[in-house]
């Protein structure tokens, strides 16, 4: 069966609500509540999601145009997050509420009528449109995570967390290439358990490095909004072990990820 854009837009929209309803009263002082993500707030949260979505939209619209203003931003180096971020720190509540629901809109009726495998521009390599949801939705879901961090909120785990499960295992040699290491050839045989209880699997089934373990966990490590320590995930092998320790699920210069001891360890399903 090929990729429904319709149905991946679709759990984008509906992670898109989660976000919404978690900052749906927040005033011009509580969307200034610092997150987890050093030097950023809720606000920064919020308007980081809404600027790349437009961006996004752009690389599907205006190629050459995206690919213009990319550059720009890239020549601002490699913390161009960070000053997106600063630019738009005067905003009040209602406008990053605002900007972030059109520019999600417009995105997601922008992308509901292409090919999944169209090719788009964007700040590394070019990626199919499907890619983008994809990766929209990750985003979504991780800044989401630092927003419900910092409000003391627990969002219900939901199947949608496959996409970045996903994301997480393909991204696996893009983590040790940021790294300047060659991904090793040793498979690692990933098993997850989903929030409905499924279990979730990629890789070769027979492979000695292995990560074992609820998917919500894998989910939280490979975006580096948790510590593998204080999950309960079974990593075996020196190969699964060292992926997990420099996971990057979302492009961009390597991530410090989070220190241990930061959250309280989950223990969690493993099937």
């Amino acid at each position: 069966m090929g990729v429904s854009m319709a149905l991946l837009v679709d759990d984008l929209l509906a992670e898109s609500e989660v976000v919404t309803a978690m900052v749906a009263d927040l005033d011009d002082d509580s969307i200034a509540t610092p997150t987890p993500a050093v030097g950023w707030d809720v606000r920064d949260q919020l308007t980081h999601l809404a600027f790349f979505d437009a961006a996004a939209r752009k690389a599907a619209v205006d190629p050459e145009g995206f690919r213009n203003e990319a550059a720009a931003l890239l020549a601002r180096g490699s913390d161009f997050p960070d000053h997106v971020a600063a630019e738009h720190s005067h905003l009040a509540a209602a406008e990053v509420r605002s900007w972030f629901g059109r520019a999600r809109l417009a995105y997601a009726d922008t992308f509901r009528a292409l090919d999944p495998a169209a090719r788009l521009p964007w700040y590394g390599p070019d990626m199919s449109a499907a890619s983008s949801v994809t990766a929209r939705l990750m985003e979504t879901w991780a800044h989401g995570q630092d927003i419900a961090d910092a409000l003391g909120v627990r969002r219900e785990p939901t199947d949608r967390l496959r996409h970045v499960a996903h994301l997480g295992v393909r991204t696996a040699g893009f983590s040790f290439t940021l790294h300047g290491k060659a991904m090793p050839q040793a498979p690692v045989h990933v098993e997850l358990v989903g929030p409905g209880g499924d279990t979730w699997t990629w890789g070769d089934a027979g492979a000695s490095d292995r990560v074992r373990g609820d998917a919500l966990d894998f989910c939280l490590v490979v975006t580096q909004r948790r510590n593998v320590a204080d999950t309960g995930l079974q990593v075996t092998g020196s190969v699964a072990t060292e992926w997990i320790s420099i996971a990057q699920a979302f492009a961009g210069e390597p991530g410090s990820g989070r220190p241990p001891g930061e959250f309280p360890r989950t223990e969690r399903r493993t099937g």
